[in-house]
């Protein structure tokens, strides 16, 4: 179910550009009357106006999954905070400049953030980030947990640049589908090859519901 949470905001940006891109004149026209202070110039063409919808449905629906978040009284993960500091500035810039190029960089950025912070957290602060998350799941020799923490920082790597390959190779509409299916995609692939590998380090008395 959390995953499907975090998702929300990509599954809801999707949407708006599929549907804004359906519609360019509709598009450009609510763009224009409802955005027009926002960006240069004051008019927001067909061709970028499903960007700059779905840009703002985004940062929108971040901020909503923290107001939801904190009105439950729970504590907000540090990477939503950054997520949507990176949301706030690349698609203030995105629908000021109405260029989806900063908009395209929130991924990579964010993927990068993750990875770096925990191979900082491993070689600086010698915590395990992999392992505060899921220790309390299963019991790991700390070889192991340093490298599946490892291939996490590999993973988040390499997937900045898979997503900076898709977004200015290919059109925005192939990097938005991409963003959705790929990235989700990708991910599930990995997580579930690192179990597969990690089963047999695994005894199931070691293990918790």
């Amino acid at each position: 179910m959390k995953i499907l949470f975090d998702f929300l905001p990509i599954a809801l940006f999707f949407g708006m550009f599929k549907y804004a891109e359906g519609h360019k004149d509709w598009a450009a026209a609510t763009a224009t009357d409802w955005l027009g202070f926002m960006v240069s110039g004051g008019v927001v063409g067909p061709a970028e106006a499903p960007v700059l919808l779905a840009t703002v449905v985004v940062i929108v629906a971040t901020l909503l999954q923290i107001v939801w978040i904190k009105a439950r009284g729970r504590k907000v993960d540090t990477m939503l905070w950054v997520s949507l500091g990176l949301v706030t500035v690349l698609g203030s810039a995105t629908i000021y400049f109405h260029s989806e190029n900063f908009i395209k960089w929130k991924p990579t950025v964010l993927y990068w953030v993750m990875g770096g912070s925990l191979l900082v957290g491993q070689l600086v602060f010698k915590k395990n980030g992999i392992k505060s998350l899921m220790g309390a799941q299963m019991t790991l020799p700390d070889a192991i947990w340093r490298t599946v923490n490892f291939s996490w920082v590999a993973f988040f790597t390499v997937m900045g640049f898979i997503n900076l390959w898709v977004a200015f190779n290919f059109s925005t509409s192939t990097w938005v589908n991409f963003k959705l299916f790929g990235g989700m995609g990708l991910m599930l692939v990995f997580v579930l090859a690192q179990a597969l590998w990690l089963n047999k380090y695994i005894n199931p008395e070691d293990t918790t519901p």
